[in-house]
């Protein structure tokens, strides 16, 4: 395969799939948005959980431009992301689909679910006309960036952030 060329994973081989996530769904996505070392710094899981989650969960749900998905081996949720589509003046006011707070569960990781969370997001982002699809990661995740790149993200502008 060239190295350029996006890796493709057929989600049916994982045997995972995906869906909106539920209400019931938040507290065991916080958790893993705390399991590692950035996100064990920013986030708090515990029970009960911070109104904030809940508040963001039903801002995101009544958004038709952003997507909390969620994916599930089983009856186990194993991962997640979100994706949010935004229009632009730029490519003659194209679309361009953000993906963010992708996760999979520490015990799920290294099965190609990752690849193929990735690859149906892309999949949902050409079925909304998106003309791109971008992404941002922690310099300090060395492995993720690894695998977007193996997935055929380029690291092509260079991010900035202000926290407020």
């Amino acid at each position: 395969m060239d190295s350029s060329a996006p890796a493709e994973v057929d989600p049916d081989a994982t045997g995972v799939s995906f869906r909106p996530a539920e209400a019931t769904d938040l507290s065991e996505l916080v958790s893993m948005l705390a399991d590692d070392p950035l996100g064990a710094k920013r986030e708090a899981w515990g029970d009960p959980l911070p109104l904030g989650y809940t508040e963001a969960f039903e801002a995101i749900r009544k958004d038709p431009n952003n997507e909390l998905v969620v994916a599930v081996l089983g009856d186990h949720l194993v991962g997640m992301l979100q994706i949010t589509f935004i229009p632009y003046l730029t490519y003659q006011g194209r679309w361009r689909a953000l993906i963010e707070g992708v996760r999979i569960a520490s015990n799920a990781r290294s099965k190609g679910l990752g690849a193929a969370m990735i690859g149906w997001a892309v999949q949902r982002a050409r079925d909304r006309n998106c003309v791109m699809v971008q992404l941002t990661t922690d310099r300090a995740r060395e492995d993720a960036l690894r695998f977007y790149e193996r997935l055929g993200f380029v690291a092509s502008h260079h991010g900035m952030k202000l926290h407020l």
